[in-house]
Formats: C-alpha cells, sequence, structure tokens
C-alpha cells in the first residue's frame, strides 16, 4: 500500500520555504506533522528525478537540430546526475533506492503521463514548469530533516541546465506565434495537476481552516514563482 505524505507523520519538525538563490533568507510557515517521513521523502524525491530524466531523454530522440539534441542533453543530465546523487544519499543511508522508490513509480508516472503533450513543445514546457515546481516544493520541505535535508537542498539547488528549454520554447513561439497561446493554456493546465501533487503530499485526511491557512503561503510562493517562470517566456500564467 502506498503512503503519501500526509499518510506518515512524525512530530516536532517543520516545513520552511526557501528560494534557491538564498536560503538563508527564508519564509518560515509551520508545517508540523504534515512533512513525510525521511524514506518517503528521499524516494520521492529521487524518482521525480529519474522521471525528468526519461521525458528529457525521449525529446532529445524527437529533437531535429543538433544543436537542440546537445543542448537538452545537458538538461537531461543535469536531472540524472541529480537523481544519481539522491540514490548515493539514500544508499549513505543503508537503504534500498528501488525499495524507497517503488512505491511512488505508479502514481508519479501516472502524473508524467498526465502532463505529457502531444507535441514536443507542450512536454518541453511539462519538464519546465512541473520539475521547476516540485523541485521548489521539495527543497521547501528539505528543512524538515537537519543534515540530510540541508544536503537534499544542496542537490536540487544544482544548475539544472534546463535554459535550453526555455530557449526553444521561445524560439519556437517566434516562427509560429499561435504558439503563445497555446502554451500559456498548456502551462495553466499543468498548474492544476502540479499543485494537485504537491497539495495531496501535505493533506491530512481533513483539511481545516488551521491547516488550510499554514498551506496557503507555500503555495503563494510556488505560484509566484511559476509566474515569473512564464514571464520569463511571454506567456501568460
Amino acid at each position: 500500500m502506498v503512503k503519501w505524505f500526509w499518510q506518515r507523520r512524525e512530530p516536532g519538525r517543520k516545513l520552511q520555504l526557501r528560494s534557491r538563490e538564498d536560503s538563508g533568507d527564508a519564509t518560515r510557515v509551520d508545517f508540523e506533522e504534515l512533512a513525510p517521513d525521511i524514506d518517503t521523502y528521499l524516494g520521492q524525491a529521487a524518482y521525480l528525478q529519474l522521471g525528468y530524466f526519461e521525458t528529457l531523454s525521449e525529446l532529445i530522440a524527437l529533437t531535429p537540430a543538433l544543436s537542440d539534441k546537445e543542448a537538452l542533453s545537458r538538461a537531461a543530465g543535469a536531472a540524472l546526475t541529480k537523481h544519481e546523487e539522491l540514490v548515493a544519499l539514500i544508499r549513505e543511508r543503508g537503504d534500498d533506492p528501488t525499495e524507497l522508490m517503488l512505491p511512488f513509480r505508479e502514481p508519479l508516472d501516472a502524473f508524467r503521463t498526465a502532463t505529457h503533450g502531444v507535441r514536443p513543445p507542450e512536454t518541453l514546457l511539462s519538464v519546465h514548469i512541473t520539475a521547476g515546481m516540485l523541485d521548489d516544493f521539495y527543497l521547501a520541505l528539505s528543512a524538515s530533516y537537519g543534515e540530510t535535508g540541508r544536503r537534499v537542498a544542496r542537490i536540487l539547488q544544482a544548475d539544472d541546465d534546463r535554459d535550453a528549454i526555455v530557449a526553444i520554447i521561445l524560439r519556437t513561439i517566434d516562427e509560429d506565434a499561435q504558439w503563445a497561446s497555446l502554451l500559456a493554456l498548456w502551462g495553466r493546465r499543468l498548474v492544476g495537476d502540479t499543485l494537485l501533487i504537491a497539495r495531496a503530499a501535505l493533506r491530512p485526511a481533513e483539511l481545516g481552516a488551521v491547516d488550510e491557512a499554514k498551506v496557503e503561503p507555500v503555495f503563494t510562493e510556488l505560484m509566484a514563482a511559476h509566474s515569473k517562470r512564464m514571464d520569463a517566456m511571454d506567456l501568460a500564467a
């Protein structure tokens, strides 16, 4: 039986939302008993990075221009590096990475399928938006896990090499302006699916007014970062 974040609790921990650039100036929000246990956290984070690598590898095969293939290979390599470093961390803790990731393969694969576009530009945007939001989310959760969390934060804050994705999307829009409205609409759909993954991770069986008040600032921050990503591509969030 798969247990999501809200089904495994340890008291006395707090979730802290931090920017990638400055982990010192933090917006702190109490999330006692809402963060997952460390095995769940590491297993899901590692499998998400593997999923980004798989999707980007598929896109390389569909991309005709050699320069774009090379650029996307760097983004895929960055995701694979993060996955490998998380797997190494899991092993250092004496756990089996496969066992930790396996319970989340089905739900996270379903999420990746749901956010996979029909055409390559849509899938490129999917990787950029969903990976960006969920990396931010897992970075926020890292404050709950002491030194292990700090190591995860360093892994997630490493260069993702996704600038190439933005460049390809901007060029696609420049070549055909219709893509702007299509990708803006697709981006709004992606946000809904991605926030469902994140919200489900934090939500107890019943989300009362107190918990809702705790959750809201984190998702406000996630949406603000998402809007910046969309603005950088001249897309309406």
